[in-house]
């Protein structure tokens, strides 16, 4: 059977109410709804597989067609913000194939905006599924690269404290890895496994590097080498668009101006009051002139 196609607003959200004060967020959904972008889901007979769900997004995740596969017809609110990261970066590099910069830039951005989601929920009471489920995956990955609770539980104070800036020192970092990566020949030689033990050190440096392997980098780097569009020019606007977002000062209110307020729905024209019920105005010839002041 196959995928059923439906819009957001057709869609039950998760843990919506969490993030009620998160600006962006009902920016990000607004602008999904406006472009009519259409999910896939999963048919009967595989509803609720979440492994089916994730195999498949994992595999084709290019941004430039949409399509997010839902296990069924539900879909995090946090979901919702990485997929709109994924639409504008798509309609911003493209049209068309995206070059494996493009590639990097978007996931790099959403995937920075769920911790930038982490850091603006850790400082809201009440509780948040999307938390509780990814406070424990950062521990269990940062404490595989060595960092023990005390350091893990200062991590998080950092990124609750400046969410914002935690936002660009991890957009930065993957979009870096990434790009280096791909660098790399994809052999076991100097060129490949070596040099890419090399970059890795380097990163290793980074304030946000024990979180580094929470993300996909080689699913990323292998997409992009099957899939990427290439050519002499194709890194071009990516890699501007990165150079811009190193440069300003705050990099989440640059994609606010230059992606997300441009794509924004118009807000609905005003009707005009009704005039039932008004009382009637009075014939010209009748209404009584003002009195004048005496001067």
């Amino acid at each position: 059977m196959p995928f059923s196609l439906c819009r957001l607003d057709a869609l039950t959200i998760e843990d919506e109410r969490a993030l009620r004060n998160v600006e962006l967020y009902a920016d990000l959904k607004a602008i999904l709804v406006a472009d009519k972008y259409r999910f896939r889901v999963l048919p009967a007979s595989a509803a609720g597989r979440w492994d089916r769900a994730l195999l498949l997004n994992l595999t084709f995740w290019g941004a430039s067609d949409g399509g997010d596969v839902l296990a069924q017809r539900s879909i995090p609110a946090d979901v919702v913000a990485h997929v709109a990261w994924h639409h504008l970066a798509a309609k911003a590099l493209g049209p068309g194939r995206l070059s494996p910069a493009a590639l990097f830039l978007g996931e790099a951005i959403a995937s920075a905006f769920d911790l930038y989601l982490v850091g603006r929920l850790l400082g809201q009471r009440g509780r948040s599924s999307f938390l509780d489920s990814q406070v424990p995956a950062m521990a269990e990955t940062a404490a595989g690269a060595g960092l023990g609770p005390d350091e893990f539980h200062a991590l998080l104070e950092r990124v609750a404290e400046d969410p914002a800036a935690a936002f660009e020192e991890v957009r930065s970092m993957l979009f870096q890895a990434a790009m280096a990566l791909y660098a790399c020949d994809g052999s076991t030689g100097k060129n490949g496994a070596d040099a890419a033990l090399s970059l890795l050190a380097k990163i290793d440096k980074l304030p946000y590097a024990p979180l580094l392997h929470r993300f996909e980098l080689s699913n990323w780097v292998l997409y992009a080498r099957s899939f990427g569009a290439r050519g002499a020019n194709k890194n071009k606007a990516a890699n501007a668009t990165d150079a811009a977002l190193r440069a300003s000062r705050v990099s989440l209110e640059w994609l606010a101006r230059e992606w997300v307020a441009p794509n924004l729905p118009a807000p609905p024209a005003k009707r005009e009051p009704s005039k039932r019920g008004a009382p009637a105005k009075r014939p010209a010839s009748t209404r009584k002139a003002p009195k004048r002041a005496a001067k």
